[in-house]
């Protein structure tokens, strides 16, 4: 039988989250993505805490463009949110997303801005 899309995501998003896992040190920069919005969390797991986040949904500058324009915005506003709470490096959770569009759009934007990973 197969998969549905959201069966197949979940099954993927396990599989990264196998191996994939946020600390002190370097936090994950973990990716959600509906049908409107986009957002972005760094999370540490070990002591399962949102160190910092940011969203196209409260943000005037991200309404009325392209979803690839909106990503690009939230990908530097999660740098600028991390570099605010001392975070230099982290680990990146495409959450089960391919990584193209407005996934890849987002993590080029938070590289150009300083994030590393």
């Amino acid at each position: 039988m197969a998969l549905s899309k959201l069966q197949r995501r979940a099954r993927i998003k396990k599989r990264i989250r196998k191996t994939i896992s946020g600390s002190a040190a370097t936090p994950r920069l973990s990716v959600f993505r509906s049908n409107k919005e986009i957002y972005a969390q760094v999370i540490d797991d070990l002591s399962g805490a949102t160190l910092s986040s940011a969203s196209s949904l409260g943000d005037k500058s991200a309404h009325g463009v392209s979803k690839i324009e909106q990503a690009t915005i939230v990908g530097k506003k999660i740098a600028e949110a991390a570099k605010a709470a001392k975070v230099e490096r982290v680990v990146f959770d495409r959450n089960g997303y391919l990584y193209h569009g407005r996934i890849k759009a987002l993590a080029d934007s938070a590289r150009e801005n300083g994030l590393k990973f």
